[in-house]
């Protein structure tokens, strides 16, 4: 029996009767491309969200490049993103038609959350190769699963970190890692972009009839959707989204790992906020701090969403940004943001400026990477990308399995960090500014988790209830298999 039979068989078989991924397609060959250099590589973009349609346009503007097929199972948003295409890509509702294809060399998944990992593994064992956004899974777990179907199915896969195509991330790697500003003291990793409330409904909203909602929840519940926009709205709904701490911090946290030269994450983690301020239908926080401490670092992960005060549209800023990275070292203080940043004295005086593109170049070096078939040659090679991903999913999971406290109890449990101390009376005053009382609403304080970072499982005291959330309970006609 043939690959290209065996292959169709797996996957017509799955359409047909809704089976998990627990039954591999086969195993292809090595990772080298079967193309020539000047021969053109086939790309479809799974997911046709503000994403997804910046993939198409992008992807299909690359030399040799050329977006062949689309799928989402929202047909309306389909038909409306690849309208700007100057040919005619293939549509598919149910993206495995897609995995089944031959003709496809590779798969650029920008679905919601939840699908990441699923559809990565799914690309593994259909022989083709990946570029994941970011998050690249929905849990610990599952992205670990990438990263084994990855090297076992020996394929390709990019994380959408872009920021490791960033020159000027490179260099302040090289700058801070080389010892040029003196000993790194403490760093600061934030994300203020400010958010809207989504809104609250209290029945079961309905579906559109061109959506096929079954295959958008693909392994997560099918619960009703209680959320006035059905599209975005998700992120901040645990079943589905990942936050905030999800949804940016994994592209700042990964410039902090690479800045700092770590290839693995801290073996431990403390977690405190809340949903302020809206009476809403999203259930992740808006006000998000998380502390770890590693290789004599300690660092403070700042999320806020919400405006300056009560009276402002515009974001907050701390340490004078609104995002990126604070490094503080011996003898400078190191701020970068994303396409840029500056190396600054202890009095303010401008030591050094960095100038970057922001990533612009991920999709290209991606393709590179497909052309000289070597996984040496990303930038973000999808084991760096889960990294980046769990430290966030580890915040996530500390408040999670927190409980209400007051802010003298947060205090002492930070009283070793003075920038974690700073963060929190920061974050007192930011929800003075908009008339909250963190007495009537108290913040959530989770547990100092201990990690392991070789097992990528949690020891000690409450170990047992954030071990259970390392992973999620699929549904079974979805499910990752525990052998991809």
């Amino acid at each position: 029996m043939t690959k290209r039979s065996t292959r169709r068989r797996f996957l017509s078989h799955s359409l047909a009767a809704g089976t998990s991924l627990a039954v591999p397609a086969v195993m292809s060959g090595p990772a080298r491309p079967s193309w020539a250099a000047n021969d053109e590589i086939h790309i479809a973009v799974l997911g046709c969200g503000d994403m997804g349609g910046q993939h198409i346009q992008h992807f299909d503007r690359l030399p040799g490049v050329r977006v062949v097929a689309v799928s989402d199972p929202d047909l309306r948003r389909m038909n409306a993103k690849t309208a700007g295409l100057s040919h005619r890509p293939q549509k598919h509702q149910d993206f495995r038609r897609i995995m089944e294809d031959n003709s496809i060399d590779a798969v650029v998944i920008a679905s919601p959350n939840h699908w990441h990992s699923p559809m990565g593994i799914m690309a593994c064992q259909a022989g083709k190769h990946a570029y994941v956004q970011k998050p690249v899974s929905h849990g610990i777990w599952e992205g670990r699963q990438l990263v084994n179907a990855a090297r076992k199915y020996d394929r390709i896969v990019q994380a959408g970190l872009q920021h490791r195509s960033d020159p000027a991330v490179a260099e302040v790697a090289e700058d801070i890692q080389t010892g040029k500003f003196g000993k790194v003291q403490w760093a600061h990793c934030m994300v203020l972009h400010t958010r809207d409330s989504i809104g609250l409904v209290t029945q079961p909203q309905p579906v559109d009839s061109e959506i096929d909602y079954d295959l958008w929840c693909g392994p997560a519940p099918d619960t009703p959707v209680l959320r006035k926009q059905f599209h975005y709205d998700w992120h901040w709904q645990w079943n589905w989204g990942d936050g905030e701490m999800g949804n940016w911090g994994p592209h700042y946290l990964d410039d902090l790992r690479h800045i700092l030269g770590w290839n693995d994450v801290p073996d431990n983690v403390l977690s405190a906020g809340s949903r302020l301020g809206w009476n809403d239908n999203g259930e992740t926080p808006n006000v998000h701090f998380a502390t770890f401490h590693h290789n004599g670092v300690r660092v403070v992960v700042d999320v806020r969403n919400l405006t300056r005060n009560a009276d402002s549209k515009e974001p907050i800023q701390y340490l004078g940004l609104v995002h990126g990275n604070v490094f503080m070292c011996e003898d400078a203080i190191v701020k970068i943001q994303r396409g840029r940043g500056w190396a600054l004295a202890h009095d303010g005086t401008q030591i050094k400026q960095y100038q970057g593109d922001a990533g612009g170049g991920h999709e290209a070096n991606f393709i590179d990477a497909l052309r000289s078939g070597q996984r040496t040659d990303l930038n973000c090679e999808i084991e760096i990308g889960h990294l980046s991903t769990a430290m966030c999913h580890m915040a996530n999971l500390s408040y999670r399995i927190g409980n209400q406290a007051t802010v003298d109890e947060i205090r002492e449990s930070v009283a070793e960090h003075p920038d974690a101390i700073d963060t929190l009376q920061a974050v007192i005053d930011h929800t003075r500014a908009h008339h909250l009382d963190l007495k009537a609403t108290p913040l959530t304080l989770g547990p100092r988790l201990r990690f392991d970072p070789d097992s990528e499982r949690f020891l000690g005291s409450h170990a047992t209830d954030a071990n259970a959330q390392l992973r999620y309970e699929m549904r079974s006609k979805f499910a990752i298999p525990e052998q991809v």
